[in-house]
């Protein structure tokens, strides 16, 4: 540092005070961020609650300690896909097959979208129902590897995976309760208290 610095400081060491971390210069590159880090502040932005799992004992711990937070213990859980039932058919919950007696609904997803934090979802996982005709609370089991970019690049998965038949109803839940439940930016849409158990399988 040169001792003119020293001794009247600099404008620029004031100026770089003021400049807030977050902001760079219009011609600056993007800083791309790791697709996983991109989802994880979308799906948390949308009012979205994450929960990480390193195995599944994680992932039926994880659900046991929403059930408790919400008080569901006396609750049905809803199930559509018969595989994802049996995968949880020891987590010791009371289950429905009717919509109108169940408070929360546990479903898979096709991919989690990293560009804007939405789950992308199909017939596969809700049948041919509308979002708007299931529980208020949902409880997605997903897994790190469903991680996709764009919904374009989900959509080519999702043609790629089933090539003999397409699913139908595809759509995407992208705004979830938060505490700002008028939020103007949802309105219109069906909002969902939703938890996301992500199974780490990278």
């Amino acid at each position: 540092m040169s001792l003119f610095r020293k001794i009247f400081g600099s404008k620029s060491d004031n100026k770089e005070e003021e400049l807030k971390s977050g902001e760079r210069g219009k011609y600056m590159p993007e800083i791309k961020l790791p697709i996983d880090e991109k989802f994880t502040i979308n799906f948390k932005a949308n009012g979205g609650k994450f929960l990480y799992c390193e195995d599944l004992d994680e992932v039926f711990q994880s659900l046991e300690n929403i059930i408790q937070e919400n008080h569901w213990e006396d609750k049905k859980a809803l199930f559509i896909d018969s595989n994802l039932k049996d995968k949880f058919k020891n987590a010791g919950l009371t289950t429905t097959n009717k919509i109108s007696d169940s408070t929360y609904f546990i479903t898979t997803c096709e991919n989690l979208i990293a560009n804007d934090g939405s789950l992308l979802i199909s017939s596969l996982q809700i049948a041919e129902k509308k979002l708007t005709e299931l529980p208020p609370n949902f409880v997605v089991f997903a897994t790190t590897s469903q991680m996709v970019e764009t919904i374009g690049e989900g959509l080519r998965g999702i043609k790629f995976k089933n090539k003999q038949r397409i699913p139908t109803n595809i759509t995407t839940i992208k705004h979830f309760k938060s505490s700002d439940e008028k939020d103007f930016l949802s309105y219109g849409s069906s909002s969902k208290n939703l938890y996301l158990l992500l199974l780490e399988d990278l």
